[in-house]
């Protein structure tokens, strides 16, 4: 599908032609930043956007009167969702916290989702997945070669909030996701996790296990939920300024915040797939989208960005830690894990997949309900 290129790094942001479907104009600035900053004029983040946000706590706050909660929240014990679990009760809100338990939580994690939830006073609910089943899918997608090692935890996440929204009777969720911390993030590093084609092909191929317990989220889950069950997903923080720095030193002061020092880190299999896995075996540094993002938005600059960039992202004694961890946790030998990352990449068109069919229904979705609800 793709032919080698030369070398090329964007002159606005550090996105590389180590995203293999990269695009860059005649300025050479490539199509993520133009695509996040086009993304980022639909929002505002000025009166607009602040009226914006006020209009959507008020929306929420009339959706649940006469329910126990206004709205759903999920909670990682990360930095992003940690603020907005803060925020929204800071604004008169009544979520419900969800935690989906894949069983990777890092300690900082662990500490911070209790001490945020506590003292905030808001309920908290717990989503145990099956760890034979689970196990198994993120052993095959490993075995498949492919970048997306995360899909079996991005499908189930979805998954639990929709039904513990769904048996509360609630109609909004409140996702973290944001433009700031996370606009941008290529394709061909982490495809679709809701195109059920591909994961299904993953999972009999490279897989042991059928899947009972498990529940998906593609686009007939999403149909249902949202046309069936009238529930939505909002953005909050894309309407205001959002700044993590800010962000950590307001936790930090209120909650005893521990920051894991890097986005999604606070999940241990997270960290050695983003630091070590992605950058050995595919030439991806997971920190160029972070890093990205940051630039467009204003929150770092391009050429501090390419001094971290510089240093590689991970430590020898930080790997051999979480090359332990993982093989223990997955039960398979550290020789077998060596193997899968020595092994020749694959990608997303290596396998059979529906991207065609997803792009043009989730853009037939966005032109009729706008991008600012999902």
């Amino acid at each position: 599908m793709t032919k080698p290129r030369s070398y090329q790094l964007c002159t606005r942001c550090v996105m590389d032609t180590s995203d293999l479907e990269i695009i860059f104009n005649d300025r050479g600035h490539c199509n993520h930043c133009t695509e996040f900053l086009a993304a980022r004029a639909r929002y505002g983040y000025d009166e607009q956007g602040q009226h914006n946000f006020e209009r959507m706590i008020d929306i929420v706050k009339a959706a649940g009167r006469g329910k126990p909660y206004d709205c759903v929240v999920g909670v990682s014990g990360g930095l992003d969702s940690s603020y907005l679990a803060h925020l929204v009760v800071e604004r008169g809100l009544r979520p419900i916290a969800v935690h989906m338990d894949n069983g990777w939580d890092s300690m900082e994690a662990v500490l911070n989702i209790r001490n945020i939830t506590n003292k905030l006073e808001i309920a908290y609910e717990s989503y145990v997945l099956d760890w034979t089943e689970f196990s198994d899918l993120q052993l095959a997608f490993l075995r498949a070669s492919v970048p997306e090692a995360e899909t079996p935890t991005d499908v189930a996440i979805p998954a639990a909030i929709h039904e513990i929204a769904a048996k509360f009777g609630i109609k909004f969720i409140l996702s973290a996701g944001n433009l700031t911390t996370e606009g941008i993030l290529p394709k061909s590093w982490h495809y679709k996790a809701k195109d059920m084609t591909y994961f299904n092909h993953i999972q009999k191929t490279f897989g042991n296990r059928g899947r009972r317990a498990f529940a998906t989220f593609d686009y007939r889950a999403e149909i249902y939920f949202k046309f069936v069950k009238g529930i939505r997903t909002l953005y909050p923080l894309n309407f205001l300024p959002y700044s993590p720095k800010d962000a950590i030193s307001e936790l930090t002061d209120r909650f005893g915040y521990r920051y894991s020092g890097r986005k999604h880190h606070e999940s241990r299999y997270t960290r050695f797939i983003q630091s070590y896995y992605l950058f050995e075996k595919f030439g991806i540094d997971y920190r160029r989208a972070t890093f990205s993002s940051q630039i467009v938005s204003g929150q770092l600059e391009r050429e501090d960005a390419l001094e971290q960039l510089k240093l590689k992202p991970y430590t020898e004694d930080q790997v051999t830690d979480d090359k332990e961890y993982v093989s223990k946790k997955l039960s398979i030998s550290i020789d077998e894990l060596e193997a899968i990352i020595d092994s020749p990449p694959k990608w997303y068109w290596d396998y059979p997949n529906d991207d065609r069919r997803l792009q043009f229904m989730y853009g037939v979705y966005r032109k009729l309900f706008g991008r600012g609800v999902s």
